[in-house]
């Protein structure tokens, strides 16, 4: 006979179970998707510099931002007329289909096709990731969060290292060219397609109670609630999307000094797509050691807004270094200062900041801010580039970039200190909103 006491007891080891296996599949599902970008990345940009030379990475950067904002009314409409999973499985149908095209077409080696393959796969790995984590988010309330996101995040730095060292392999040890390394990618989305439709299945994705508005109006009808208006008019989101953009201001600085050294020690386009998959990997691992052994202690003792100071911290170290010597270490220091501690501490940190928050406005707000406002900003720096390094007649050059991203970095830490007040009250009243329901 099974007692009450039995009873609870085989509910909560179910719950458990449940709890992680989801997780599990969570991590996989998050794996897949970067394995999948670390074959196209460093295919994408090897051929982009083949065809066109890194000078020209900024034009094709603003070219990505237009693309983006062609497409987010469309995403948009899509994300509240149908289910988010089927939205997800619709993405990856897309994609497969892309790939194909692509691979046909790269093989004549024309300067237009590596324009827009390299769009291509800037734009996917913004719907991706960002699809995986507005899902995750619904799911999962702030205790929650804090106890799975450092392993999910894994998954995804785990897909960035076998990624990265699967495409240096194939081209090193096994002869495909860069090219073939499409066809890798088309399977890896496919087999990610089958398992977000199994998770589905499941269940696996039921959703939290969030807080819609933070100065109390849940109902607010006067606006679309996933227009940029609602960003702008909710303090907290309007904080969130702004560390998040001076971030991606950031991003394509140290990206063209990175590339810009790659291209002066690496000429040819194999060996370089070779290099880049290796330093892909690279990246990955530092970011999962950081995952596993600084980013919990973080959260524990300072908290996400602790976590979200550490990035910008290392990146006016690295640009000291990239200063005094624009070398290919130098550079991958930078980058790896940037982009590893982005994969890491800075997304595990950046997502808590979400969960407080409605599910629907997770998902719609963070389309915009993540998909078009991201891009924005990158324009603005692509810009930046272009005037300070060719515009202008006092032109500079890569090193002298840094004193830019410096300054950036100064605005990003203040504005941090601005929303850790707000961080602290949304949570306090997600909290009052969860005991009540």
């Amino acid at each position: 006979m099974v007692t009450d006491k039995k009873y609870k007891s085989m509910l909560m080891n179910y719950s458990r179970t449940l709890l992680a296996g989801r997780c599990v599949l969570l991590f996989t599902n998050f794996f897949l998707i970067i394995a999948a970008l670390y074959h196209l990345k460093p295919a994408s940009r090897s051929l982009f510099i083949s065809a066109l030379g890194s000078e020209y990475l900024p034009y094709v950067w603003i070219a990505t931002a237009l693309v983006l904002a062609a497409i987010i009314s469309l995403y948009h409409r899509l994300v509240a007329r149908h289910s988010r999973i089927n939205v997800v499985l619709g993405t990856c149908i897309v994609i497969i289909a892309c790939l194909l095209l692509f691979f046909l077409q790269l093989a004549d080696g024309g300067f237009i096709q590596a324009f827009a393959f390299y769009i291509f796969v800037d734009v996917l790995s913004v719907i991706l990731v960002e699809q995986f984590w507005s899902l995750t988010n619904t799911i999962y309330d702030t205790a929650s969060g804090k106890r799975w996101y450092g392993l999910i995040g894994t998954g995804g730095l785990l897909g960035g290292v076998a990624g990265g060292s699967m495409s240096n392999m194939f081209i090193a040890r096994f002869g495909l060219d860069t090219i073939d390394l499409l066809l890798v990618a088309a399977g890896i989305i496919a087999v990610l397609m089958l398992l977000t439709l199994l998770m589905g299945r499941l269940g696996l994705y039921a959703e939290h109670t969030g807080v819609r508005d933070n100065n109390g109006n849940n109902g607010n009808k006067g606006h679309n609630s996933g227009e940029w208006r609602t960003i702008l008019k909710h303090r907290y989101l309007f904080l969130i999307a702004l560390i998040l953009l001076l971030a991606q201001m950031v991003e394509p600085l140290v990206e063209f000094q990175f590339m810009k050294v790659v291209e002066a020690s690496i000429t040819d386009r194999d060996a370089r797509t070779a290099y880049l998959g290796t330093f892909f990997s690279l990246l990955s691992g530092v970011a999962i050691a950081i995952n596993l052994f600084i980013t919990p202690l973080v959260h524990r003792w300072l908290g996400a807004l602790g976590g979200l100071f550490v990035q910008p911290l290392a990146v006016i170290a690295g640009s000291f270094w990239y200063m005094s010597q624009a070398t290919l270490q130098a550079g991958a220091f930078l980058k790896i200062s940037d982009r590893g501690l982005s994969y890491s501490i800075n997304r595990a940190s950046k997502e808590l900041l979400y969960v407080p928050i409605d599910p629907l406005l997770i998902f719609q707000a963070k389309a915009w801010i993540d998909m078009f406002g991201y891009r924005l900003f990158k324009v603005l720096g692509s810009l930046l580039i272009l005037l300070l390094t060719q515009w202008l007649p006092w032109s500079i050059g890569a090193g002298q970039l840094s004193w830019l991203v410096l300054g950036v970095c100064m605005v990003w830490m203040t504005v941090l200190l601005q929303l850790g007040r707000e961080y602290r009250r949304i949570v306090s009243k997600a909290a009052t909103v969860n005991a009540a329901a």
